[in-house]
Parts: structure tokens; C-alpha cells; sequence
């Protein structure tokens, strides 16, 4: 299809990170759904820290224990493996392991290497921990006052893409949910690709005044900054909203394929102005994805 004329001529920068993804399962859904959504609730990568989201949902005949399970992903921007698993330690035992009945099992396709999970999680079982062959897998039994927690002793981790994401400009609150919604569900469709922040209401930048804090806010995309900033605004008439997606994936070709299914779905919608993209000149993403070669 040729593209709308509402997409800009610009580009999103997206860089390389390391990827765990692995299976959560449990005896119930909504234990499931509460793991899953706990332990990838906080993005941090901008900050150093693991960010995470849920790939999706499967029934019990798609699982390694064959009981309700999710697929997440958990990705690391830094060049330290060491890191990564404690980071990563976190989100496991404080929101996986103490939900009732679950278990963690490796799910990463295609794996660079391995991050141990003995030391940061195992050590759970203070000394009593063991470890044992389950459903083919070498699995670490924690001992917990559920019996017990099951984590396979390995995940797996490969490079993916990170910080791929678009802007959709709105006219009004209803138009910021309606469009984002449609944009999410669409990307949920794409296997192997999450969004970690969902709807996002700040957009961030580089260059800051507090670099104790990290990246701050772009400002010259902030409605509320138009009547100070004058010229140097960059947000168009009409527009009072410019949330963003942010999409993390396994690979260029699936990130791309979902750039491309958000993008078609919040164009749907008359209150979406504009699209646009995160980006610094091209100086400091590994990866530049353009708008409008994706149509």
C-alpha cells in the first residue's frame, strides 16, 4: 500500500541488546497473568536496568508442564552479562518465585550463551536448594514454603533490538486510547516482539540539563511547552497529545513487522494528525528504521 501522507520522513533509531525470553507457568491463569505482568512492569534499560514485557499467553498443551503459562521477555542494554543476571535475579524472585505455584523455564530461540540462574535465585533455598532432571530439562528446585519453585538452571540469552518506536499525534484524549489500543493489539500479533511501556506519555531525549536523572523530556514535542518555546516547538496545529510505542524484538525482520502493523492501526483513526518517530540524528542508534520504507 503507498504510504499516508500522515506519516513524516523521518526515521526510528533502535539499538542492540541482550534478550532472555522464557516460559512462566503455574496452576492457574490469573496467577500466570499476575507473574507475568509483575515482573515485566517497570522498563529500566534507559536507566541501566532490566526491561521486560509479556509476548503472550499460552494454553497448557503449549507449555513445558503442560499447565496455563506466558511468554516474556526481559532485555539488557548494557555490555554486562554479570549485570544482566542480577537485574534480572530481581524480577524473578521478587515477582515470580513468591507467586503461588510457579515455575520458569528457558524459551530463547536462538541462544548466544547462558546466564546462570544458581547464584541470584537457586541460593533462594539457602543451602537446601537442589537441583534435578524435570520434564527433560535441568531444572533448580528452590524449596519455598509453596512447594517449590522450579527454575531451569540456564536461561538462555541472545543480541535483539531495542527502541524501535513511532509517535502517533492526536487531537484528543479519546484518540490517544482508541489508536493506542488498536496499535498494541495489532503488535500482539507479531511473535516475538513486545511493547514495554504500552501507551507512552514521554517521549524522552538525549541531551539533558540532569544527567544524575537520565534522559529527560522532549521538549520540543510537548504540547504544554508550545506558548513558551514558539519556533523552536515542534509540535504541529491541532496536535495536543504525541504519545509513543516503544518495541522491543527478537529480530529486525519482526520489529519492522511491527512497527508496520502499529502504525496501519492508528491511522485508522481520524484524531491521528501525524506519526513520527523518536531519533537522533542518526547518531546513536545501531539501527535506523524509516517510517515510510515500511509501506
Amino acid at each position: 500500500m503507498p504510504y499516508d501522507e500522515r506519516i513524516e520522513n523521518t526515521f526510528a533509531e533502535a539499538f542492540t541488546g541482550k534478550c532472555v525470553r522464557a516460559i512462566i507457568t503455574a496452576e492457574d491463569e490469573e496467577i500466570v497473568k499476575k507473574a507475568a505482568f509483575d515482573a515485566t512492569s517497570t522498563p529500566g534499560a534507559v536507566i541501566g536496568r532490566v526491561e521486560g514485557g509479556v509476548e503472550r499467553f499460552l494454553d497448557a498443551s503449549q507449555t513445558p508442564d503442560n499447565r496455563p503459562g506466558a511468554i516474556v521477555q526481559f532485555y539488557f542494554g548494557l555490555d554486562d552479562l554479570e549485570k544482566f543476571e542480577v537485574e534480572l535475579s530481581y524480577r524473578i524472585r521478587q515477582d515470580i518465585l513468591v507467586k503461588p505455584f510457579t515455575s520458569l523455564y528457558n524459551a530463547t530461540p536462538h541462544p548466544e550463551g547462558y546466564l546462570g540462574m544458581m547464584k541470584q535465585v537457586g541460593h533462594c533455598g539457602d543451602g537446601y536448594e537442589w537441583e534435578e532432571n524435570i520434564y527433560g530439562r535441568e531444572m533448580i528446585v528452590v524449596p519455598i514454603a509453596l512447594p517449590d519453585f522450579k527454575i531451569e538452571k540456564q536461561l538462555g540469552y541472545q543480541s535483539a533490538v531495542m527502541g524501535a518506536n513511532f509517535w502517533y499525534m492526536c487531537r484528543t484524549k479519546k484518540g490517544v486510547m482508541e489508536a493506542g489500543n488498536k496499535a498494541l493489539e495489532a503488535i500482539r500479533e507479531i511473535e516475538g516482539v513486545i511493547t514495554p511501556f504500552d501507551i507512552c506519555s514521554a517521549a524522552s531525549k538525549v541531551e539533558t540539563n540532569y544527567p544524575w536523572i537520565g534522559p529527560t523530556t522532549n521538549h520540543p514535542y510537548c504540547p504544554s511547552l508550545k506558548p513558551r518555546l514558539k519556533e523552536e516547538s515542534l509540535v504541529p496545529d491541532d496536535v495536543n497529545y504525541v504519545p509513543e510505542i516503544v518495541i522491543n524484538g527478537l529480530d529486525m525482520d519482526k520489529v519492522e513487522m511491527a512497527m508496520k502493523a502499529g502504525l496501519k492501526a492508528v491511522l485508522e483513526v481520524d484524531d491521528v494528525l501525524r506519526v513520527s518517530a523518536g531519533n537522533y540524528q542518526g547518531k546513536l542508534g545501531d539501527y535506523q528504521i524509516n517510517l515510510r520504507d515500511l509501506f
